[in-house]
Parts: structure tokens; C-alpha cells; sequence
């Protein structure tokens, strides 16, 4: 009975957090311009209309520029930290693993007006590469934390046979390390790709004149008419995003067979 309730349990808290999503796709393909039921009929001019505004191309090159360098931003330093907290010892160790880690605690609002105050005082102006700043400081952590699992599944004997072999350290960590870390990069990669296209209060706070995918659906959702079109946007957002997940996990999984070790669940 106990095993019967929890997975109803669970059922009923998956359709409760699922269910306004499916709502999108049936809202985007309805020629209403009310979203309410009955359904009116089935139409594709919402997404005509979605590629035609021209802001809204823009918030989505934006958008992608952003993410996109945010991503390799923060996979690439978080390689480095994750490779130092994994392999090697060295003073304030914790100390300095527990601040880069302080985003995933902080509220956004607290982190995107501390920035917005330091990069005012400094005299930078808002633009698109503040947000990546922003969001290369919050990726980091979801970063490092994926990139450390994959360093901790290391057998640390294939580095020291690849110097045994006369590998220097980098030579070592190129042809060796990070094929076999490969994976959990990917992952890391699409992970932090993910946050930052979804991210809305920094982007708000430091992106200036510069519209953004959340900002451009926050500053529409108070036009009626606009919200068919938000409803078709939201419906490509959600399949690129079961997309990048999918893709990830794949590689998740690909990176526990590659190293021998037993799956005990991950993404999907």
C-alpha cells in the first residue's frame, strides 16, 4: 500500500508539473487568439507570425550569442577547476571550491544587482557581454559539478601510464584525460547552454537596450494579441530544450559505459 500511494504520488506531482507544458503546443496550433477552451481550429499562422517579427529575431540571435559563449565560458574554466579539485591539494582548497560554488545558493536577484552595481561603478557599459558575464558566473557551478563526477571516474593509472610512456602532463591531459572526460564536457556544455537560454533576471538586470528571448516574452505578455505567438515561441523553446537533454544524456551514458561503471540514473 505504502509503494501504491508514493507512486501516485508521483504521478499526480508529474502531471501537476507537466501538464501547462503540453498545454503549449495545443495553444500554439489554435487559431484563437484567446487561450481558453474550446479549441477554435488548427493553424500554423502564429509561428508565420513569430518568424516575421523582427525583435524577435533579434532577441534570439541574442539570445544564442549569449548562450553560447556562456557555455564554452564556463565549461572551459569549470575543466580547470573540477581537473584541481579532483587531482591536486593545495591551501584553501575548500574555501576556494565553496565560493565558486556560492551561485548555486545565491539568489539570482542578489547576483545580478551586485553585478549590475560593480559594473556600473566601473563604468562598463550594459550589453550583451555583461550577460555573459552573468551567465558564464552562474553556469560555472552546474558546470564544475558535472565535470568533477566526470574526473572523480577516472582510473588515475591510465595518466600515469601515459607519463610512464613519456607523455609530458599536457600531451597527457590532451590525448588522454580528455577524450575520456569527453562525455561529461558535452554534458556540461549542453547544461549550461540550457540555463542561459532560459535565464531571465540577470539578462533583465544587465543586457541594457539589448532584448533577450525571456525579457522579449516578458515585455509581450502584457499584450493580449501577443500571446499566441509567446505560445508558439514557448513550443519550439520546450523541444529544443527535450532535445539538448536527450542529447546530453545520451552522452552521460555514454561516458558510464565508456568507463565501466554502474548507471544509477542521471537526466532522463
Amino acid at each position: 500500500m505504502k509503494g501504491s500511494g508514493l507512486r501516485i504520488y508521483a504521478i499526480a506531482y508529474l502531471i501537476f508539473l507537466y501538464a501547462p507544458i503540453l498545454l503549449l503546443p495545443l495553444f500554439a496550433f489554435n487559431s484563437g487568439t484567446i487561450i481558453a477552451f474550446p479549441l477554435k481550429g488548427f493553424s500554423t499562422d502564429w509561428f508565420s507570425q513569430m518568424v516575421a517579427d523582427a525583435t524577435l529575431r533579434r532577441a534570439f540571435t541574442n539570445s544564442m550569442i549569449i548562450a553560447v559563449s556562456s557555455a564554452l565560458l564556463a565549461t572551459s574554466l569549470g575543466i580547470f577547476a573540477a581537473r584541481a579539485s579532483t587531482r591536486y591539494e593545495f591551501p584553501f582548497k575548500g574555501g576556494i571550491m565553496g565560493l565558486i560554488m556560492v551561485p548555486l545558493v545565491l539568489p539570482e536577484i542578489i547576483v545580478a544587482m551586485s553585478l549590475l552595481v560593480v559594473l556600473l561603478a566601473i563604468g562598463i557599459e550594459l550589453s550583451i557581454l555583461t550577460v555573459i558575464v552573468g551567465h558564464t558566473l552562474l553556469c560555472m557551478p552546474y558546470a564544475i559539478a558535472i565535470l568533477s563526477t566526470a574526473f572523480n571516474s577516472l582510473d588515475q593509472s591510465l595518466e600515469e601510464a601515459a607519463y610512464d610512456l613519456g607523455e609530458t602532463r599536457w600531451s597527457a591531459f590532451r590525448l588522454v584525460i580528455l577524450p575520456l572526460v569527453m562525455p561529461g564536457i558535452i554534458s556540461a556544455l549542453l547544461m549550461s547552454f540550457t540555463i542561459s537560454l532560459d535565464e531571465f533576471i540577470i539578462a533583465f538586470f544587465l543586457a541594457g537596450n539589448e532584448p533577450t528571448l525571456p525579457t522579449y516574452i516578458f515585455s509581450q505578455l502584457r499584450f493580449p494579441k501577443s500571446v499566441p505567438v509567446i505560445m508558439a515561441l514557448g513550443t519550439v523553446l520546450v523541444a529544443i530544450s527535450i532535445l539538448l537533454l536527450a542529447t546530453a544524456e545520451y552522452f552521460r551514458r555514454r561516458g558510464v559505459a565508456r568507463t565501466g561503471q554502474k548507471d544509477t540514473g542521471g537526466f532522463i
